[in-house]
């Protein structure tokens, strides 16, 4: 009766490690850095994995429970990546959790601002809070109209995505091409 348990967990760990790492495949496609201005940066991979991430989560939060348990343990290990990350950096212990809490708090208002402007089918607002984000000095930025067309279109696509696959953690984003270019 317990080892089921087990089972179960490292079924879902294999679940979960096999859509973490689509995602985060998807993040670091070149395309992205060399034709849509992701700076290929720390920081901007940082924002390109948040921007992934947040279409997975809009996608799941209209999922049914196992979905969105999915999400759940995705937002786990997406955290405690940066976390890694962070401390692969050279950050000292001490200061790992305070840069977790600014990282955590970028990434849902990220969420939240992406969230709105993609309900209304707002590209500009999409390209503008990308633009904001992406480049925050300011300073002779582009203008993320290219990586905001990308993310409507991928918001789309994974809306056609069963319940079956994202429970098997098979959701796959749509790979950006010379459509989104600017």
């Amino acid at each position: 009766m317990i080892f089921g348990l087990f089972r179960q967990k490292n079924q879902n760990r294999a679940i979960v490690d096999r859509q973490y790492a689509s995602l985060t495949s998807a993040a670091r496609v070149p395309f992205f850095y060399t034709d849509l201005d992701v700076p290929d940066t720390v920081m901007g991979r940082f924002e390109m994995l948040s921007v992934v991430m947040i279409l997975f989560f809009r996608r799941t939060a209209k999922s049914g429970t196992s979905g969105q348990e999915l999400a759940q343990e995705i937002v786990d290990a997406f955290f405690q990546d940066i976390d890694h990350s962070i401390r692969e950096l050279g950050i000292g212990d001490q200061a790992v959790p305070k840069r977790m809490k600014k990282l955590a708090g970028m990434f849902y208002g990220r969420l939240e601002a992406y969230g709105k402007a993609i309900e209304a089918g707002d590209e500009p607002a999409l390209s503008a809070a990308l633009r904001r984000n992406f480049y925050p000095s300011g300073a002779e930025a582009p203008t993320m109209d290219g990586l905001g067309r990308w993310m409507i279109r991928a918001q789309a696509a994974l809306a056609a995505v069963s319940e079956d696959d994202i429970a098997r953690g098979m959701l796959m984003l749509p790979l950006p091409g010379k459509g989104e270019q600017s």
